[in-house]
């Protein structure tokens, strides 16, 4: 497997630039999806639209099944979104929701899982907050942040700042049996863990491609499980959200029998080409092989950084680790240390808690040592 870890790292022109350790920011882009939207956009550019009903088809019937082998979903609970933010919305404003209901969040959220819920407080939604504690979310919390009126739990399956990865089977058992739904932010899972939707009963799903899954910004899915699908009202519609094909004068708003309801246009196809050969990259190595990867990296990050005396704020017990590693020097501030490696070409992300790095299927272990000899010890 080592092998094909290398012939990837030479698809990724940025190691010639940086130590980048940041792609749970953006990701960085390999020569293979450069030239897969490089690709398509020749095709308008010497086709126009001649192509386009091949360009829906592989979109439909190639695309859509690769990103259901990744994640473990059928093609038919898959719609395109521009981003995780799109696909949030899409359950906040779809919900038939009364005066007095609330949905739960974790209160260490990135905005986009917090924004979508307050705009809901005109509509009377309350929203409930489960306690965090040294930046892990527990289901205990989320247990005791839930009331009989608590119609939705949002939540990142991985937190964007410390890391923590969430219990996603204990958290779909907890909801279901309280009858309350699921919704995921899961653009700092996928991409660096593995996740088969078949075996845990997530309601809802959403992930932008240009963070782990190294696709182009303007790209990213939006899961919505078959038995529930029907549970969220269209806010916005288009001439995709019906199946007329061609006949655009025929008005009848019938939405789609899948979750292609949720295009209501045209989507990007010069990124979803790029973000096809990226899902593709990660079949071909396997998301075990590697969750495996980058767990060695930020394995060998802690060990490095606790024996120069930082703290690891991310937690390392296994069933709670993710991709990120957050990690805080006893005296100097994460933006001193982000400048100092930034001198040093190397790229981390200063995030509340401190420092994160976030490896992914293209570092090795001589972008973590470059990293822990540029920084000071304690």
């Amino acid at each position: 497997m080592s092998d094909a870890f290398e012939r990837i790292r030479r698809e990724f022109p940025i190691r010639r630039h940086w130590v980048y350790l940041n792609n749970g920011s953006i990701g960085a882009i390999s020569t293979r999806t450069m030239r897969a939207v490089e690709a398509f956009l020749a095709d308008v550019r010497d086709n126009g639209r001649l192509h386009y009903p091949d360009w829906c088809r592989v979109a439909e019937f190639d695309i859509k099944p690769d990103i259901g082998r990744l994640i473990g979903a059928d093609r038919g609970e898959i719609a395109f979104v521009k981003n995780t933010t799109e696909g949030l919305c899409i359950v906040a404003n779809g919900l038939d929701w009364r005066p007095g209901d609330n949905v739960v969040l974790p209160d260490i959220e990135y905005p986009s899982n917090v924004y979508c819920w307050m705009n809901l407080r005109r509509r009377g939604v309350e929203i409930r907050w489960a306690k965090s504690e040294d930046g892990r979310i527990t289901l205990d919390a989320i247990a005791a942040a839930m009331d009989a009126r608590t119609r939705i739990v949002s939540c990142s399956g991985v937190q964007f700042s410390y890391g923590f990865r969430m219990d996603l089977d204990g958290l779909c058992e907890l909801c279901h049996a309280r009858g309350a739904l699921v919704n995921l932010d899961m653009i700092h899972w996928i991409g660096a863990l593995p996740l088969d939707l078949s075996k845990t009963p997530v309601d809802f799903l959403s992930a932008g491609g240009h963070k782990w899954l190294l696709a182009p910004i303007g790209t990213g899915f939006f899961y919505a499980r078959a038995a529930v699908r029907d549970r969220l009202q269209l806010t916005t519609v288009g001439y995709h959200t019906v199946d007329k094909s061609e006949d655009h004068l025929d008005y009848d708003l019938t939405p789609r029998p899948d979750a292609r309801r949720f295009e209501e246009a045209l989507v990007n196809f010069p990124g979803l080409w790029g973000l096809a050969e990226s899902v593709r990259m990660f079949l071909e190595v396997g998301m075990d092989n590697v969750a495996r990867h980058i767990r060695e990296l930020t394995d060998r990050a802690a060990e490095g950084l606790l024996r120069k005396g930082y703290r690891i704020v991310s937690s390392m017990a296994p069933a709670e680790r993710s991709g990120n590693l957050c990690f805080r020097h006893p005296t100097r501030a994460p933006e001193e240390l982000e400048t100092l490696l930034r001198s040093a070409r190397i790229l981390a992300a200063v995030r509340p808690g401190g420092l994160r790095i976030s490896p992914s299927i293209y570092n090795d272990a001589s972008d973590i040592d470059a990293l822990l000899a540029a920084l000071p010890p304690a």
